[in-house]
């Protein structure tokens, strides 16, 4: 039995078995959004939503056998929790006050993230990071109420729609990091009656914007380098326990031919 769902198991996860699924989620998700056109609904709305039950189907066979194969294993994954999460919401009968979750059908195109190990490389990072990445949040955060008391003090009078309070003030720096129209939008006319107001946009679109961002980037790529090699040494790790092992069964196989080569020659003696 066990046996039995360990090979189950392999071919769940295998390659093959995963690229259908990779492919079933793919055309799911196509066809999710065609449905949002009324035409194509229209004309096609009927085979839509037979098509839609029958992925939804092979997507909780899957994870029914899933289970089975791996047994409470298969909890302990938190990949895999997110995979019955989402499988889970979806077989809930979208109609009447869960209406809803027929919307909310297209989380189903996040299970690509799990199933592509070249996504899911890019969100174990994110994860990773994200200590890192709380206390760059600590300094933008420093950084906002800093230029905001100063926008707040300095402009707040002339330009009130903008820096007439705290409030205003980061939501305007905020639109300034973003780099969102913030020349022709909110500088420039501001230079207009206070001119040179542009030594307080620079240094903050330097520090917000440039190095804020670059230190964030950073962090990401240096966090999926320590998982490359992470990957590579397990890689490694299991390439050297197959190498002795398989020295092991020769080893084995040698004593047991040496043997019966001495039983041989003490027969024929």
């Amino acid at each position: 039995m066990a046996n039995h769902r360990e090979k189950l198991g392999a071919f769940l996860e295998g390659s093959k078995f995963q690229n259908f699924i990779v492919t079933l989620i793919i055309i799911n998700s196509i066809t999710i959004g065609m449905e949002t056109s009324r035409s194509w609904m229209n004309s096609y709305g009927i085979f839509f939503d037979q098509l839609d039950n029958i992925i939804l189907g092979i997507f909780v066979i899957e994870v029914i056998l899933k289970i089975y194969a791996f047994g409470f294993r298969f909890f302990k994954s938190a990949w895999n929790v997110f995979d019955f999460l989402i499988v889970a919401v979806a077989v809930i009968p979208a109609a009447g006050s869960f209406s809803v979750f027929r919307t909310i059908r297209i989380l189903r195109t996040l299970r690509l993230i799990k199933n592509v190990p070249k996504l899911r490389v890019i969100i174990e990072a994110l994860i990773k990071s994200i200590p890192s990445i709380g206390w760059i949040m600590v300094l933008l955060i420093t950084v906002f109420y800093i230029f905001a008391v100063l926008a707040t003090n300095l402009y707040g009078v002339a330009f009130p729609q903008w820096f007439g309070g705290i409030g205003e003030s980061m939501f305007t720096l905020f639109q300034i990091m973003t780099l969102e129209s913030w020349s022709s939008g909110i500088a420039r006319p501001m230079m207009e009656v206070t001119p040179y107001a542009y030594f307080f946009f620079i240094p903050f679109i330097l520090i917000a914007t440039y190095t804020t961002l670059n230190i964030f980037i950073a962090i990401v790529v240096n966090t999926m380098n320590e998982l490359h090699i992470q990957d590579a040494k397990e890689d490694e790790a299991k390439m050297v326990d197959m190498i002795m092992s398989e020295h092991r069964k020769s080893q084995e196989q040698i004593e047991q031919l040496s043997r019966k080569i001495d039983e041989l020659v003490n027969r024929s003696k």
